[in-house]
């Protein structure tokens, strides 16, 4: 069975990882790996942040000597960044989505969905219907643990991608601005988001029709089609 170590600790995110692709592989979290270092994402694209996030985990990991078996190729690291960018404002809030609302402060650190979806409902307040096309993009990467050249007493390994090949799947999802949240579900955000052909919110929709269209879904189709071939 493949070992998948999903790097992140957001529990909204490892439900739909799970829940798309299935039992077949056996799952881990950074919650499983509370020492693990923290991964500053400030790369300019969702590529370079999921990268990143994948091969410091990935490094770090073997370097402390913390997969038994890590020389095993089923054993993967998997990564994602992903976030919303709105036609109106020029791609924004993109790479920044989880911290939209703390760039006003020039404060560190993830802000609440609250802030974030308020901060975008106020820059959009004069935008009509038709000029708040928008799309939720994700990109996974998966790096394989393998044997690091650095010492087992390293903090951490800054490992590249050629000492840890990683593979990127890609997924975007079409759709537009709502003028208000709508619906209790999903997280981040969901309540403002209406994907193309649908009049409801991700919020509204539930997670069967979002775990089959959504960004982060065909990216781990993908992902998945991947794994198959290689399995």
């Amino acid at each position: 069975m493949i070992t998948l170590l999903l790097a992140t600790r957001n529990a909204h995110k490892i439900s739909e990882i799970r829940a798309i692709l299935g039992e077949r592989f056996r799952y881990l979290t950074l919650q499983d790996f509370p020492q693990s270092p923290a991964v500053i994402e400030d790369q300019a694209t969702f590529a370079g942040n999921a990268t990143k996030k994948a091969t410091q985990l990935a490094g770090w990991g073997a370097a402390q000597d913390l997969f038994k078996g890590a020389q095993d190729p089923r054993w993967l690291v998997l990564a994602d960044d992903s976030g919303l960018e709105v036609d109106a404002l020029g791609g924004q809030p993109g790479v920044h989505s989880a911290r939209f609302a703390a760039l006003d402060s020039r404060s560190s650190g993830n802000t609440p969905d609250a802030d974030n979806n308020a901060k975008l409902l106020r820059l959009l307040k004069d935008v009509p219907r038709e000029d708040r096309a928008a799309r939720f993009r994700c990109v996974l990467a998966l790096t394989p643990v393998m044997e690091s050249p650095v010492e087992n007493g390293s903090p951490v390994c800054y490992a590249d991608e050629f000492t840890l090949p990683t593979r990127l799947f890609d997924g975007v999802c079409e759709g537009r601005i709502l003028f208000a949240a709508s619906g209790r579900g999903g997280f981040g955000y969901d309540p403002l988001f209406a994907p193309e052909g649908f009049d409801l919110s991700f919020a509204e929709l539930g997670e069967e029709v979002k775990n089959r269209i959504s960004h982060r879904a065909l990216a781990l189709a993908r992902l998945k089609a991947h794994l198959g071939s290689t399995a």
